[in-house]
């Protein structure tokens, strides 16, 4: 190829449009883009997405919570039984170097929160964190779902992360 050839080839390649792909991939610092769906990733990377209908196979908890945007009657699945899907170490499994094993959950907007898995297992809590995708028997509002994390108990509600779309698990170094 004559150099005047790559030239033009140069200039027209740098004037097309950028393709959109590489605004589609989600990285730690830029939303993450399924609006809609819920994906799960387990401590061995693999992912899972969920669908209404495995939800609709696990145990259902209400709540009644108020916090500054998110006050109401919430219903949805416990956490644990989301993650046990991806084989989270959960009741007797959980200990040694299993509880240094933690949830981060991840909203449609970027907003990430965390959590220890101790703090949800019902061997070391009462307390049953839940993914809601109901408020106050109605789908929950665009502005909080398709699923909305729920801390009961917490006094700043913080962690109520809306709009949840991933749900990873990672281990500390």
């Amino acid at each position: 190829m004559t150099r005047t050839r790559r030239q033009v080839t140069l200039i027209v390649a740098l004037s097309l449009p950028t393709p959109v792909v590489v605004a589609a991939q989600a990285t730690p610092s830029s939303p993450v883009q399924a609006a809609s769906g819920l994906t799960l990733v387990g401590l061995d990377g693999r992912s899972r997405a969920v669908s209404a209908t495995d939800l609709a196979h696990l145990a259902r908890h209400d709540t009644t919570v108020s916090g500054h945007d998110g006050s109401g009657r919430y219903s949805g699945v416990a956490l644990t039984d989301l993650l046990a899907l991806v084989n989270a170490p959960l009741a007797d499994s959980l200990r040694g170097r299993s509880l240094a094993t933690y949830v981060l959950v991840e909203a449609a907007d970027g907003y990430r929160v965390v959590l220890s898995i101790a703090e949800l297992d019902s061997q070391f809590t009462d307390r049953v964190v839940i993914l809601a995708d109901r408020k106050d028997g109605r789908a929950l509002p665009a502005a909080e779902g398709p699923y909305r994390l729920i801390v009961p108990g917490e006094k700043r509600p913080a962690r109520w992360a809306r709009q949840v779309v991933r749900i990873s698990l990672k281990r500390a170094t």
